[in-house]
């Protein structure tokens, strides 16, 4: 599924479910260091858009675009695989929660480098160590999402494409933003409609996993399987579960 199909598919309930978490935004806007013209590439429904700088957003989907407030900033049509802006457009170019749903993340980091001096991006780390097995929902109920991984880049090989350094970024308890990871210590969400909608993953593996997994966590929490098995979870307050920022 392309990811503008995908986004078609899953976008619906973003304006509710996938909000700035300031926390995070605080990173990234730092990040974007004295940037005062921003790309937001593959830029969804506007989240993370820092308001004090001149920003451009660019974004495949029709319903993503669809939800953009009307004072977010300007959007155009397009893919990161191909920007079509000169070289050194901008100061920044950013990137949020997007790139494993790119068709060839490199080449679209790439053309991030190419039109701006800078480059931040937010993303998971998808090698086994790093994903797989640190997040209880898919090491215990969705082994599934190993398979969506195949020939994926790693976290390494896309810092090295466009000569990025490494931060890791603990993902708060109380996360605004409902990606997939957000909901580490509240796994009641999961069994949410809404909160699940908004989340790419189920929308790849098929209703059938995703009825599965439903079924698998509600008993685990009801029998308190689940939070004997997560206990060392009730007394964090952040933690570390593959979320990076790649700073170029």
């Amino acid at each position: 599924m392309s990811s503008t199909r995908l986004y078609d598919t899953i976008g619906a309930t973003y304006t509710t479910t996938r909000r700035t978490e300031p926390r995070i935004a605080a990173r990234i806007w730092a990040a974007l260091g004295d940037a005062r013209t921003v790309l937001n590439v593959g830029a969804g429904t506007g989240s993370y858009e820092p308001a004090d700088r001149h920003v451009l957003a660019v974004e495949p989907s029709a319903l993503m675009r669809s939800q953009r407030l009307p004072d977010a900033a300007p959007c155009l049509v397009g893919s990161a695989e191909s920007l079509p802006f000169d070289d050194q457009s901008f100061d920044a170019a950013m990137a949020i929660s997007t790139i494993h749903h790119w068709q060839d993340p490199i080449v679209g980091l790439r053309e991030m480098r190419r039109v701006a001096r800078s480059v931040v991006v937010f993303t998971h780390d998808t090698t086994d160590t790093g994903w797989h097995r640190r997040f209880w929902l898919t090491r215990d109920y969705l082994p599934e999402v190993a398979d969506l991984l195949v020939r994926r880049p790693s976290l390494t090989e896309l810092a090295c494409a466009i000569g990025a350094r490494l931060e890791p970024v603990p993902i708060p308890w109380d996360c605004a933003d409902g990606f997939l990871e957000a909901y580490w210590r509240r796994p009641e969400a999961y069994l949410d409609e809404n909160v699940r909608r908004g989340l790419s993953i189920w929308a790849r593996v098929g209703p059938d996993i995703e009825q599965r997994v439903v079924r698998g966590l509600r008993a685990d929490l009801a029998s308190g399987q689940w939070a004997e098995r997560n206990r060392d979870l009730a007394d964090l307050d952040t933690a570390e579960l593959g979320l990076h920022l790649l700073i170029a």
